[in-house]
């Protein structure tokens, strides 16, 4: 149901953990996700911690799902002198392809413990249902 867009993208996220790199607006890093079914719904949640809600921007425009979101520095006081920084800054995002049977249009995002979690409903049309079958209608016999 979904679908990496990216297939370098997880060589990126290895080559910024190892040199401490964080992300920018045009060269974002990826965020860790985890994404499965739940009876009729797919759930995707994405690690955040350290973000604040209005920092995080979730779109679909048709079945493309791209979340943004950017850990900014805290400030600080003027005395204060950092002795270690190791929580990465920047800009983190996520594009996933969804499958055309999940229903964009009910997509659901909460927000808590630094984890975002969007849960994406399965489409009616994509659903098994019975079919009835109709009264028997006659043949007409071909006679010969």
């Amino acid at each position: 149901m979904l679908m990496r867009t990216d297939p370098f993208r997880e060589m990126d996220r290895i080559v910024q953990q190892l040199s401490g790199t964080s992300g920018t607006w045009t060269r974002p890093s990826t965020m860790p996700m985890d994404a499965y079914r739940e009876g009729e719904e797919y759930v995707i949640a994405l690690d955040l911690p350290g973000v604040a809600k209005d920092a995080i921007d979730i779109d679909v425009e048709r079945n493309m799902l791209t979340v943004k979101a950017e850990r900014r520095p805290v400030t600080k006081a003027d005395d204060v002198q950092m002795e270690l920084s190791e929580r990465p800054l920047g800009v983190f995002s996520r594009q996933l392809v969804l499958a055309d049977t999940l229903d964009t249009e009910r997509i659901t995002a909460d927000y808590d413990a630094g984890v975002l979690t969007l849960r994406i409903p399965i489409a009616e049309r994509a659903k098994p249902r019975k079919i009835a079958i109709g009264g028997t209608t006659e043949h007409p016999q071909i006679s010969g």
